[in-house]
């Protein structure tokens, strides 16, 4: 069994059962840096840099650049194997020739749960900024038609209660749960805001890939527009004295704030997903990744120092920084402007989260691992239709009933797997020479030596400050990161590892102890239910089988 559930598909394989699929190729390199643009400038830049600054000070913008360095190790090895496999499967498509099928089987399992759960939390994201938008321009709208049931329930259950403090937001929940209608006992309580938006983005999305190129290069103009409005505002508010000091918690407050920095880029993958649309995509993929990733750090910096000289850092722990800054400064035209914008920009991350889940569920389908239908290709958008309309049900049904927490808590472990997976299988396609066959290379640096000795220097520091038993008490995951940059600096002195991919690892590996326990739990239950369906399914049905 080992050796079945361990097949892989050739790079010949791979893009050979693309040829009775085809999708419209289309896209060009700047549309798809517009698309990774869109995944990565969504909803975090209007809420995340505050809480990092508030954290580690001004002196979180160089934070941003270091985070960008360590996804550029990421994107390298998304870029090489965009270049090699150009099939729209993502991380999966890669893990199975890399790897084998079980593998990809678990990355293209974990990628489902992802892109759904972050789609659930965006279009929560964006009901809230939407209703808050209304309300700036006097418009109402009916708080139980804007939250989910939980929420108000347990809210109206703690004001009759009387035993707890109410928060403002609380009292508006439960005051919504008041006045929500009945029918049939039932309080008539659900966020369609959420769930309109998610079957308009779905509807464009069904409707061509053309269609959706237009939109979302509309919109991320738009975005850019409006941050450079925020730059260039801004600037003229600054006092430098709000720089000083640079880093008041110094570097242990700065990198406190690494995992919610790294989150804020997750979404350059994305765009590797549509490669089947690309009209060059060794050429283009590649260049777009690292596009998208440069033009991002560079408007994270500026953002960033901007808002930490308009107002002491202190100041930032709100969920709306860059209309608060503004407020302050008593430039509420600007405030009301950046409302509006985040709504477009949460509409844009949207728009790109249900353009790639439904391809990554095409490709699985068509090597045989879910069912015939997802592969299904509509004769007239040339879009894959029905994996679009369960996407579609898939998002829009719970964002209208549950609490966005329950959602944020399911994300994150598979996105850091399918990244360790990707850097691993390029050290794969240099040991077997298919590295031969890739456009694009990630530039090799010959980690033989670099890799150990690290690792040597790291752990010395780590047991001569006391730094290891307190991070293993903390952190008991950690043991899996030394344990993993033990082995991997051996096999670098063997079989002389190239030095960024392996990096790569560390870095992924290394933020996915930062998670909760809850994030693992949850995850290893998706997990069991995906190796249940494999060997019920997917196993027997595989085209490799």
């Amino acid at each position: 069994m080992s050796n079945s559930i361990l097949r892989k598909k050739s790079v010949t394989q791979a893009v050979g059962d693309t040829g009775g699929h085809q999708l419209t190729k289309i896209l060009g390199v700047r549309d798809l840096t517009s698309f990774g643009i869109a995944a990565i400038i969504g909803a975090g830049i209007f809420s995340t840099i505050g809480r990092a600054s508030l954290a580690g000070g001004p002196a979180v913008s160089l934070l941003f650049v270091f985070t960008a360095i360590a996804c550029v190790f990421t994107a390298l090895s998304y870029a090489q194997f965009a270049s090699t496999v150009p099939v729209s499967g993502s991380a999966y498509t890669y893990a199975y020739v890399s790897f084998g099928e079980i593998f990809a089987w678990i990355i293209g399992w974990a990628l489902i749960l992802e892109y759904a759960v972050s789609n659930m939390v965006v279009a929560i994201s964006w009901s809230e900024y939407f209703t808050s938008m209304l309300a700036g321009f006097g418009v109402h709208f009916p708080d139980y038609l804007g939250t989910d049931y939980g929420s108000a329930a347990s809210a109206a259950e703690k004001l009759r209660a009387g035993t707890e403090t109410l928060t403002d937001g609380e009292k508006m929940l439960a005051a919504a749960y008041d006045a929500a209608p009945s029918i049939g006992g039932l309080k008539v309580i659900l966020d369609l805001p959420a769930g309109v938006i998610t079957v308009l983005i779905t509807s464009l999305v069904y409707v061509g890939i053309k269609e959706s190129r237009a939109a979302s290069n509309l919109l991320v103009v738009l975005k850019l527009a409006v941050i450079a409005l925020v730059i260039v505002a801004g600037a003229f508010f600054v006092k430098p004295e709000n720089w000083s000091p640079f880093a008041p918690n110094g570097i242990k407050g700065v990198l406190g704030s690494v995992a919610s920095v790294f989150f804020a880029f997750i979404g350059f993958d994305s765009i590797s997903t549509t490669a089947e649309e690309c009209k060059n995509p060794q050429r283009d993929l590649p260049r777009a990744m690292l596009y998208c990733l440069a033009i991002c750090t560079t408007l994270y910096v500026l953002i960033t120092l901007v808002l930490t000289g308009m107002v002491n850092y202190k100041e930032l722990g709100v969920d709306d920084p860059l209309a608060y800054v503004f407020q302050k400064v008593d430039m509420n035209f600007i405030a009301g402007v950046i409302s509006v914008s985040a709504v477009v920009a949460i509409t844009s991350a949207l728009l790109v989260y249900q353009l790639g889940q439904p391809r990554i569920w095409m490709t699985m389908s068509r090597d045989g691992l879910l069912w015939p239908k997802f592969a299904q290709i509509h004769p007239r958008f040339h879009t894959p239709s029905f994996a679009t309309i369960v996407t579609g049900a898939l998002v829009a049904i719970p964002s209208l009933f549950l609490d966005m927490q329950f959602f944020i808590d399911l994300t994150s472990v598979g996105t850091f797997f399918a990244f360790i997976l990707v850097c691993g299988g390029i050290l794969y396609l240099d040991s077997s020479g298919l590295s031969a066959q890739s456009k694009f290379k990630v530039p090799y640096v010959n980690g033989k030596y670099i890799i150990g000795i690290g690792f040597v220097l790291a752990l010395a520091y780590a047991l001569s400050a006391g730094a290891f038993t307190a991070g293993l008490a903390e952190k008991p995951l950690l043991i899996v990161f030394w344990l993993v940059w033990g082995t991997l600096s051996v096999l670098a002195f063997r079989r002389n590892f190239s030095l960024l991919p392996v990096l790569g690892i560390l870095t992924n590996l290394y933020l996915m102890t930062e998670l909760g326990i809850t994030n693992w739990v949850i995850f290893v239950i998706w997990l069991v239910i995906g190796l249940v369906l494999y060997f019920s399914y997917g196993y027997r049905k595989s085209k490799l089988a």
